[in-house]
């Protein structure tokens, strides 16, 4: 068969690429540069670990809930002015989160930001991939999904950098001079929106998706112990929850173009994916919920330390994003993913016996592999979700593996809150959030829920991917540059 050289990725593409990536990476470092000032949030807003989880959960569960919207947004505003909206939300929710004066308004300011970084990364793909075209688009991603890459190192050490230096509110101010740069420099390089184009947006599904999502996290975080789960009103907003995401998925099955596509599921392929997506996120995002309070709390350790001290989970996930590639070439999906949540789970172990108080240098060591194991298994789950599904369901699906990548994130944040929380009630002995024992017990459940990723994996495919042809696998290509 027959190819033809790759096409330039020319100049003013690049300018393209560069542009967009300024106001991306403030919101790419977002979630994880939070991580480390979550002590002294607690310390300066008097909260409480599940208020402080909140800080975290609202921004993440926003991201999850705005990220099927953008699609209709731009079809019907266009690139460049939902672009410039959507820095300016950001702007705003930063400097208003520098700003806030209580832990409640801290968290309604997230939401605010939550918004805007919502929209930012999924149009940085819908930009590029109607700049580059399918030829180009997959080298161009690449290129800007590095700095994705570097995210979970790079935003625990900033943030530590930032608070020892000027305390915790500029980790939000610092935003600000990065968003006008980016502001400037898209207005004058983006490309006009030109014409509107009329696109409808599932009404009856943005009634029932979001609200009942929020519904059910809310109702989680409300739980501190066993005996709260019969609580009148904690059980009605987790019933109502239900009801609300269940009705969406009836509605979704019979819409002709629903907010969400959960027909999808109906792929065995895709649907397990799509749960070990979730499982992943929980397994990322709770441990950067628990481990920054640990090292400030327990062992005493300053924010910049502290970030340098969380740098090897990412520092590992980088290692395992880039070894991927080859080692899906190699094995199949099912014997990759089973050894990839092996080593994860081996690299959490160690985290069980913080009532020892292990090293620094062991538990270091831990995150690394813990991280190794994540970032294979990312990549995996990605490249082979979209196995089954049609080219033109493509981007929907890319949609749905979003937005679950952010629930399972933000889910994942509010239950080992909730748990720490619990263990720190009834933890005998050192009192509050000193107790070291707490904190292992929590990285228990921790590990059973990363164990608990062997049983989607056990249902992946075990033959490698069957060869494709060239169009099919450009279609395929945004999906899975959409990881980072």
């Amino acid at each position: 068969m027959q190819t033809s050289p790759p096409e330039r990725l020319d100049r003013k593409l690049l300018v393209l690429a560069g542009t967009l990536l300024i106001g991306a990476i403030a919101s790419l470092l977002d979630s994880t540069i939070v991580s480390v000032a979550l002590n002294d949030i607690g310390e300066e807003l008097d909260a409480s670990e599940t208020a402080l989880s909140w800080v975290n959960t609202s921004y993440l569960l926003t991201l999850a809930l705005v990220t099927p919207l953008v699609g209709w947004a731009v079809d019907r505003f266009g690139d460049k002015r939902m672009w410039m909206f959507a820095l300016v939300v950001f702007l705003a929710g930063s400097v208003l989160c520098g700003l806030a004066w209580s832990v409640e308004s801290l968290i309604a300011f997230r939401v605010v930001k939550g918004i805007g970084g919502g929209m930012v990364l999924p149009m940085v793909q819908a930009i590029l991939a109607e700049a580059a075209g399918p030829k180009r688009f997959g080298r161009v991603m690449s290129l800007v999904g590095i700095p994705g890459q570097l995210a979970p190192i790079m935003g625990p050490v900033a943030g530590g950098l930032i608070i020892d230096a000027a305390g915790w509110r500029w980790i939000f101010f610092v935003n600000v001079p990065v968003i006008l740069l980016a502001l400037a420099l898209a207005w004058k390089v983006l490309p006009s929106s030109g014409e509107r184009r009329g696109t409808r947006v599932d009404r009856v599904g943005m009634l029932l998706l979001p609200p009942g999502m929020v519904a059910l996290v809310y109702g989680f975080s409300r739980v501190r112990d066993v005996s709260q789960l019969t609580d009148p009103f904690t059980l009605a907003v987790l019933l109502a929850g239900l009801a609300l995401v269940a009705g969406f998925c009836v509605h979704s099955a019979r819409s002709a173009d629903p907010l969400l596509d959960v027909r999808l599921f109906r792929s065995r392929v895709f649907s397990t994916s799509s749960a070990l997506i979730l499982l992943h996120g929980v397994a990322i995002y709770g441990t950067l919920f628990v481990l920054p309070l640990y090292y400030t709390r327990v062992l005493g350790h300053d924010s910049s330390t502290t970030g340098w001290l969380l740098a090897p989970q990412g520092l590992g996930m980088l290692i395992g994003i880039s070894l991927a590639g080859a080692l899906t070439d190699r094995y199949d999906p099912r014997t990759l993913i089973l050894g990839s949540t092996v080593v994860a789970a081996l690299g959490t172990v160690a985290f069980t016996q913080l009532a020892e108080h292990p090293g620094d240098l062991l538990l270091g060591l831990s995150l690394c592999v813990r991280g190794l194991g994540l970032g294979v298994i990312g990549v995996a789950v990605i490249t082979t979700a979209y196995r089954d599904v049609p080219a033109d369901r493509i981007a929907r699906g890319t949609v749905l593996i979003a937005v679950g990548q952010r629930v399972g994130a933000s889910f994942g944040t509010a239950v080992v809150a909730l748990l720490l929380s619990v263990g720190l009630t009834a933890a005998p002995g050192e009192a509050g959030a000193g107790n070291a024992a707490a904190y292992g017990d929590t990285f228990w459940w921790v590990l059973g829920l990363v164990a608990l990723m062997l049983l989607p994996a056990l249902l992946m495919p075990r033959k490698p991917r069957e060869p494709e042809t060239g169009v099919e696998r450009e279609e395929g290509q945004p999906a899975e540059s959409g990881h980072h």
